[in-house]
């Protein structure tokens, strides 16, 4: 009787894995999967360096506020090209994790239309090698929160900031 207890209980906690997105605790969704796949495409894409993968990546309408009170820092889509080029070209060996803390959508995942857009709220943990003005390389390590906010376009979804 106690073997069958406890056969129950582990199949009542296994069941309940799946009602996350696999890595996650983002509750499973469609959409919700195909917003974390193209973050995660993001994600290799900066590991890579691939100033080219990444444009392709950004909404035309993307805007990036740098969290700061100035504007002066500001950019939108053009801006972005330059600080993903300038930025990726300085950078080499680069590690960069993504932990996916939650997603919230305008959209079901039995109505993703044109329009639909998802905020990926997510951790940073990166690290990359640099060469200082003395030549010397350094590595340093960089921890943050940011929130990846996307649009689906009808066949793909886009960043329009954050990235």
């Amino acid at each position: 009787m106690i073997r069958l207890v406890v056969f129950a209980v582990l199949l009542a906690a296994c069941a309940g894995n799946g009602s996350y997105v696999p890595g996650t605790k983002i509750p499973y969704s469609s959409a919700n999967k195909s917003v974390l796949q193209q973050c995660e495409e993001y994600r290799l894409a900066v590991e890579r360096g691939d100033a080219d993968a990444l444009m392709l990546m950004a909404h035309k309408q993307y805007w990036e506020d740098s969290g700061t009170p100035s504007g002066s820092d500001d950019y939108g889509y053009d801006g972005l090209r330059a600080v993903l080029t300038t930025r990726l070209q300085k950078a080499s060996d680069i590690r960069y994790s993504v932990r996916y803390m939650a997603v919230h959508q305008t959209c079901t995942s039995n109505d993703l239309k044109p329009g639909c857009r998802a905020a990926v709220d997510v951790l940073i943990d990166a690290s990359f090698t640099v060469t200082s003005a003395m030549g010397t390389p350094k590595r340093p390590d960089k921890r943050d929160q940011n929130q990846l906010v996307l649009e689906w376009d009808g066949r793909r979804w886009l960043f329009l900031s954050g990235m």
